[in-house]
């Protein structure tokens, strides 16, 4: 018998102390230099010559916002898109030029050309309903919702975005919340929070006895450092408006303890100065903001305040629990300021897998800080705020050489990694570094694990892996980037620090293998080209999809680039394509490092369908790459628009679903969303799995393939940090293999009421797929996972 819960409290998780926000509320941060003129206009006569490289169309148009050039004269241009006039979240790229200006390849976060409509079918005032409702703490002022084009996921889709400014829970850490809601359907797909945050002469609390550099005015010394672009240090009096900056009349600052005010000053301008040095000695970076300009630090911020956080132009520091413990380490600094880095090179989306290596980059460059540093009293250990003590148990926040040691944390990619907060998805890419930099096995800095049966992995030094990290994250990462992506396997973090391993120590070489080996031991696989000590190249498509009325032709640049030895001719040919239909390439052969039209024209009698079309590339060697091709229905358009589930609401029972005894009822122990029926799926309080699943035919040819149900929650579990109870959604093929995990939701999940979730299914377009729940549960205290009102609306 299902036990049903009188009552449940609602619990919000938080993802860790390690947090970064851009408020307006205060200052604006230093303009970035401006991008190279010349760079640039070198790019955009690439980009006129070839839009297919960016997956781009005649409805866009492109803006730059940054240029890099390697003293080779290579470069590397960043830009955003706009659609009709609409932003493009997720739309930005790089094209990368060679010496001479020629193409040499680019950076996508898309994977097929944008298509939709521009028209909203729900309205503004909805969307800023939606926003209102998702925000948890104290709203105090929600902003105009902006129509805009989501392609965050690679495809794209007409969104509004509503941003909703005030305080989290807490009262004193300032919240930025950014709501998406679709402009079709009205869902709520998604949201994240700008806030990113950690949860003289001087004595620091952490730092011991530094030096720190401080300006002279009158006969008093301000903890203001000129020779970090003026950064100044002040003390926010354990309030959260104004903020004092240091001053001292010898020069000798703090006391190495708590009491004295200026202590944790000391640790912050010390932090600052050495996060300033790192990354302009390191990395050739004029200080965070590119331009010199110093990084102002507020201290003592709040009122037992265990959090730090990064605002887009300045750091904040809480004095912890009962105003003991200031999160003022040199590892907490670095990683704080290292979220302004990223955000002003690659820009990585604070949500998904992109925000877990927008979390990692910071734990990345907080421990190399740290390292450079070499301050005695706080060596450099791979681990993330043992200073600070947060847990209060001596344990640090993370472990970047077995993450999962803080009882959260993914050491190892899965599909469901992508559904985890940001500060433990980050464990993928810092187990990454860790093995890139130290190896696998027994270190000096701790054991690290490699995943399944993968092959252990010899170091290569932090000096050379933190290079290579900078370099994909400066000229190769897009804002979307991830750590596995089926509809863009290019823009991958395995692939895109390859190439900068390629870039800095030569394809194939012994650095590039690590990284190879060292994605491998974290489970993060990928399609690279095979090493070969000949000539060699690769082959590439843009756009990578693309779909066609029967009778009609498409067409998608391949381009080639010489990976090593000399370059060699090459010459194209495809296969897998369906009947009736033909493929042409313009030219038909070229030197490796050129590029050909490849176009796909069908016949009217061309059966609809998706077909993954095989581009080859023979020279030395053959080189491929994958075309998705959709065939729309006769006459194209979406030939089948509608509602694809049999009894969406169960109202009928089990007609058209294949469920486990029990699972679709009207008992009473769990209320239906609307009706009577509903899918309940454990809640025993046992070990137990049960499953809800529906086939379903996806049509061809269609725009939109959305599928949304409703969830509700509840669990006997307590606990905040471990999932006992899960229920997974997935999508498997008519055999019954898993073709996708669409999301897990556990007993950490539990919520009051239902909450709409939405998924797109265009990948699946043409098929017909098993749409499937399955929940599983422990040996004791339940977890109910409840379903209703489902959806597949295909337009």
């Amino acid at each position: 018998m299902k036990r049903a819960l009188a009552a449940v409290s609602a619990v919000l998780l938080t993802g860790g102390l390690l947090t970064c926000v851009v408020t307006p509320a205060h200052a604006a941060p230093p303009t970035s230099p401006a991008p190279d003129a010349s760079a640039a206009a070198r790019a955009a006569t690439v980009l006129r010559a070839n839009p297919g490289a960016v997956q781009g169309s005649s409805a866009e148009s492109y803006q730059v916002r940054s240029t890099k050039v390697d003293p080779s004269g290579a470069a590397h241009t960043r830009y955003t898109r706009t659609y009709q006039g609409l932003r493009v979240y997720g739309g930005d790229f790089v094209i990368h030029t060679a010496p001479n200006g020629t193409y040499a390849g680019s950076s996508v976060g898309l994977a097929a050309p944008l298509t939709l409509a521009t028209s909203a079918r729900t309205t503004a005032a909805a969307a800023k309903k939606a926003a209102s409702a998702r925000f948890v703490g104290k709203a105090e002022a929600v902003g105009t919702p902006e129509l805009f084009v989501d392609a965050s996921s690679g495809q794209g889709r007409l969104a509004w975005e509503t941003v909703v400014s005030g305080w989290q829970p807490d009262g004193q850490t300032p919240s930025r919340l950014h709501v998406i809601t679709d402009a079709t359907t009205g869902a709520t797909v998604g949201s994240y929070d700008e806030i990113e945050s950690v949860v003289g002469s001087g004595q620091g609390i952490y730092t011991g006895a530094v030096s720190i550099d401080t300006t002279l005015s009158g006969s008093t010394y301000q903890m203001i450092d000129p020779s970090h672009g003026n950064g100044r240090t002040c003390d926010m009096n354990n309030g959260t408006s104004t903020c004092t900056t240091f001053t001292d009349a010898d020069n000798a600052w703090g006391t190495g303890v708590n009491s004295n005010r200026q202590s944790a000053g000391v640790d912050a301008h010390f932090g600052a100065a050495k996060t300033f040095d790192y990354f302009k000695n390191v990395h050739a970076r004029n200080g965070i903001f590119g331009n010199g300009s110093g990084v102002p630090s507020r201290v003592h911020y709040g009122n037992n305040y265990v959090n730090a956080f990064w605002d887009g132009a300045q750091m904040t520091y809480g004095d912890g629990s009962s105003n003991s413990r200031p999160l003022v380490s040199l590892d907490v600094a670095g990683h704080e300021m290292s979220h302004g880095v990223t955000e002003a090179l690659a820009g990585l989306v604070y949500s998904g897998e992109s925000g877990g290596l927008n979390e990692s980059t910071s734990d990345i460059f907080g421990n190399m800080v740290e390292f450079y540093a070499a301050a005695p009293s706080d060596p450099g250990d791979y681990q993330v705020g043992e200073k600070i003590n947060i847990n209060n148990n001596g344990t640090p926040l993370r472990y970047m050489y077995n993450p999962s040691l803080d009882g959260s944390s993914d050491s190892c990619w899965s599909t469901s990694t992508k559904n985890k907060d940001v500060h433990y998805s980050s464990g993928v890419a810092n187990h990454f570094f860790f093995n890139l930099a130290e190896g696998t096995g027994a270190t000096s800095y701790g054991t690290s694990p490699v995943c399944g049966s993968a092959p252990a992995v010899t170091g290569i030094g932090r000096a050379k892996a933190e290079k290579i990290w900078y370099r994909a994250l400066d000229v190769y990462f897009t804002s979307n980037t991830a750590y596995v992506s089926t509809s863009n396997p290019a823009n991958t973090s395995r692939a895109y620090s390859l190439r900068a391993a390629t870039d800095l120590y030569g394809s194939c070489s012994t650095e590039y293998k690590a990284v190879q080996a060292a994605w491998t031991a974290v489970n993060v696989a990928g399609s690279d080209s095979a090493c070969s000590t000949g000539n060699d190249f690769s082959v590439a498509l843009s756009p990578t999809a693309g779909s066609v009325n029967p009778g009609s032709a498409v067409s998608t640049t391949v381009s080639t680039a010489t990976t090593s030895g000399s370059a060699q001719t090459v010459t194209f040919s495809a296969s897998g394509l369906p009947s009736g239909a033909s493929a042409a390439f313009s030219p038909a052969s070229v030197t490796s490092g050129g590029s050909s039209t490849l176009t796909i024209s069908t016949s009217a009698s061309t059966p609809p369908g998706t077909y993954s079309i095989t581009v080859n590339g023979a020279g030395a060697v053959t080189r491929s790459a994958t075309y998705r091709l959709t065939v729309n229905g006769t006459g194209g358009g979406c030939t089948a628009p509608g509602q694809k589930l049999a009894n969406p609401g169960f109202e009928s029972g089990a007609t058209g679903w294949t469920a486990s005894s029990g699972v679709i009822t009207t008992s009473s122990g769990q209320a239906a969303r609307t009706g009577s029926y509903k899918a309940w799926l454990n809640g025993y309080g046992s070990t137990r799995t049960e499953t809800l699943a529906q086939s379903v035919s996806l049509p061809a040819g269609c725009s939109s393939y959305a599928l949304s149900f409703w969830l509700h929650i509840d669990s006997a579990e307590t606990t905040t940090s471990v999932a006992y109870d899960k229920l997974n959604v997935q999508v498997l093929n008519s055999s019954g293999t898993v073709l996708a995990t669409l999301a897990t939701y556990s007993n950490l999940n539990k919520a009051t009421g239902y909450s709409q979730k939405s998924f797109s299914l265009a990948a699946y377009a043409g098929q017909t797929v098993n749409l499937k729940f399955t929940g599983t549960e422990d040996s004791s205290l339940q977890t109910s996972f409840v379903v209703d009102d489902t959806a597949l609306t295909v337009s």
